[in-house]
């Protein structure tokens, strides 16, 4: 039933003609629900009216900054590789960038390479444009780290680049460390996973007891916690990287993608860590 007519023309009645004003804006009003109310309701009310043009914000300096911290990045050790140049390229696909959202990630990659590139003010800017939310920002960060990856090890530029990052974000030296940690648990974890051969492997040796010491690495928690302490971490963990929270939070949907892996391996970590435990 629409009632929107009949209470805004009563309003605005009696703020400027009293008793009679209020009675007659009733009467227009009944009318307009009545002429409108099926129209008004398929457009979803008063939220048509509005669109949200923070979130576009958000997710424009998202985008901005991610790939010119990328060009930061690979220029950090003063010479810009082939192999870094098709991350980031790999990257945009990855993210089902085309078209013009491509060409200015490519643009954000370039001024990103510049000597004179002002890291830590557009840093500033995607904390504000995010509202200081440290789960956005973590992905973020995480993404960074993903890419410094990329070529198999962490050079110490590369580390300080990531620092100065984590620090323009919020972040203390003690989270990049731990993200750090977390991301190689990962990367161990999920090879294991996927069954790759010693030779294919970084990690020839690579024990059930390691996975298992990986596996609490992922769910960040130590060996000798109790089961509702890992349960807890566990649920916290996921939360945290939940698609569909994250992206209700601004994420872009393009870079959902780490997130789901993330779920997927907090998962696995916990089935993992369950089944050695033995609790339900």
């Amino acid at each position: 039933m629409a009632i929107w007519g009949k209470v805004l023309g009563f309003v605005f009645g009696l703020m400027f003609l009293k008793i009679p004003g209020a009675i007659l804006g009733l009467i227009v009003g009944h009318f307009f629900d009545k002429a409108y109310s099926q129209d008004f309701s398929q457009l979803g009310g008063f939220g048509r009216f509005f669109t949200d043009q923070d979130g576009l914000k958000q997710q424009a300096v998202f985008f901005h900054s991610l790939f010119a911290a990328l060009g930061h990045l690979a220029k950090s050790d003063g010479t810009v590789t082939t192999k870094e140049i098709q991350i980031a390229s790999a990257l945009m696909d990855d993210m089902n960038l085309s078209g013009d959202a491509k060409r200015e990630a490519q643009t954000a990659f370039r001024e990103g390479k510049e000597r004179d590139f002002p890291l830590v003010d557009t840093l500033k800017s995607l904390h504000e444009a995010c509202h200081g939310r440290r789960d956005i920002l973590q992905v973020f960060l995480e993404l960074l780290i993903q890419a410094a990856f990329a070529d198999g090890e962490l050079s110490q530029p590369e580390y300080l680049v990531l620092e100065k990052v984590a620090k323009a974000l919020g972040f203390k030296r003690l989270d990049l460390d731990n993200l750090i940690r977390i991301f190689e648990a990962e990367v161990r974890f999920r090879q294991r996973g996927q069954g790759r051969s010693q030779r294919q492997s970084n990690h020839k040796n690579y024990s059930e007891q390691q996975s298992l010491a990986d596996a609490y690495q992922i769910l960040g928690v130590n060996a000798s916690d109790n089961e509702k302490d890992i349960k807890r971490a566990y649920r916290k963990r996921m939360a945290e990287h939940h698609p569909d929270k994250l992206m209700s939070k601004g994420l872009p949907k393009q870079a959902l993608d780490i997130a789901k892996q993330k779920t997927q391996d907090i998962q696995s970590a916990y089935e993992l860590v369950k089944k050695n435990r033995k609790f339900g």
